[in-house]
C-alpha cells in the first residue's frame, strides 16, 4: 500500500485531476535522464523530464508473488535524447526506471508507482520499444555454478585464466568488402582455420562504430577470401577500410578448451557428467563401468 502525502490524496480525490507519468532512467554507467508522457517539459527530482521523445507506455501488468511485472515503454530515437547508436552500443542495457506519477501542475505532488529494469530493446522505423521488468526479474538470473558439462567461465576472466590479449587469440583486422548487413569480407586474420573466430568477439576500432562491440556468428573461408558473420546488423553499416580486433571464440566444450587453448586445467564444467539418456538406459555387459570417465 503506497503511503501518499495529503496534499496528493486529495487531488486524487478531486473529479478532475492533472495527471502524467514520469519516468527516471539511470545507466549502469551513472549517466540519468528523465522523460514524460505530457506534452511539456517537467523537472522532478533535479532531473528534467523531455517531453520531445514523445514517450507512450502500456498498462503495466502486475502479477502475485515473485513473478515478474512487465510495462513496454516506447518513443521516437532522437539524437538529444536516446539514440539508436546508443542501444546498439548497449548502453541502456540493465538500466534502472523509476516511474513516478505526478500531478503536472504541481510537481510537488508525486508518488512513485514503480522501479523496472530494462529488458529487451527493439529499434524499428525511427523507435524504440524497451521492455521493463520488475526487480523480480533478477531473480531467474542464473548464480553460482551449476552442475552442466559446459564451461562457466567466460573465455579470459579470472576463473578462465586464458591470456586473450595475446597475439594468438586476438586479431586485427579490417574490412575489403561489405556483402551485407551481416556479412563482411576481411583481411589480417587470413592463415587461421575457418571457425577460428566463432563466437567470438570482434571490437571497432575505426569508423562509424569505433567503441562498439558485436558477436561473431561465424568466421568462414572461401576462393581464398576470409568473411565474418554478424550476429546482428550495426547501427551503422561498416564501410571498406574501417578496422577492428577480433578475439577468438570458445563454445564452452571441454574439446575446445583442450584442444584450442590448452586450458583443460581451468575448465570450469563437468565434463565426465553423465546425460539424461545414459541415466535412463539399462545396464549392458558391454560397458564398462568401472567409475572411470566416460569421456575422454
Amino acid at each position: 500500500m503506497r503511503n501518499l502525502s495529503a496534499a496528493m490524496q486529495s487531488h486524487l480525490d478531486c473529479e478532475v485531476t492533472t495527471l502524467c507519468r514520469c519516468w527516471l532512467l539511470t545507466r549502469k554507467d551513472g549517466a540519468a535522464m528523465g522523460f514524460t508522457d505530457h506534452d511539456g517539459d517537467i523537472v522532478l527530482n533535479g532531473v528534467n523530464c523531455s517531453s520531445v521523445s514523445a514517450m507512450e507506455a502500456s498498462a503495466i501488468e502486475d502479477n502475485l508473488g515473485l513473478k515478474v511485472d512487465s510495462q513496454e515503454v516506447s518513443g521516437a530515437l532522437q539524437s538529444s535524447a536516446i539514440s539508436d547508436m546508443d542501444i546498439a552500443a548497449g548502453k541502456y542495457d540493465g538500466a534502472t526506471i523509476e516511474v513516478f506519477v505526478v500531478n503536472w501542475a504541481n510537481v510537488g505532488e508525486n508518488f512513485p508507482e514503480s522501479s523496472h529494469v530494462i529488458g529487451d530493446i527493439i529499434r524499428e522505423d525511427g523507435h524504440f520499444r524497451a521492455e521493463l521488468r520488475s526487480h523480480s526479474a533478477l531473480l531467474d538470473q542464473s548464480k553460482g555454478r551449476h552442475f552442466i558439462k559446459n564451461c562457466q567461465a567466460d573465455l579470459g576472466d579470472g576463473e578462465c585464466g586464458v591470456n586473450i590479449a595475446s597475439s594468438t587469440f586476438t586479431k586485427s583486422g579490417s574490412v575489403t568488402s561489405v556483402e551485407s548487413p551481416l556479412v563482411l569480407m576481411v583481411s589480417g586474420i587470413d592463415g587461421l582455420k575457418a571457425g577460428w573466430f566463432r563466437g567470438g568477439l570482434l571490437n571497432w576500432a575505426s569508423g562509424d562504430n569505433s567503441g562498439q562491440s558485436i558477436e561473431v556468428a561465424e568466421h568462414y573461408l572461401g576462393q581464398g577470401r576470409v568473411f565474418i558473420h554478424l550476429w546482428k546488423p550495426m547501427a551503422n553499416l561498416p564501410q571498406i577500410g574501417d578496422s577492428f580486433l577480433i578475439i577468438a571464440g570458445c563454445d564452452k566444450s571441454f574439446s575446445t578448451c583442450k584442444a584450442k587453448f590448452s586450458n583443460s586445467a581451468n575448465f570450469r564444467g563437468f565434463p565426465h557428467l553423465p546425460g539424461n539418456d545414459f541415466a535412463s538406459s539399462y545396464a549392458s555387459n558391454s560397458q564398462n563401468l568401472d567409475g572411470g570417465p566416460l569421456i575422454k
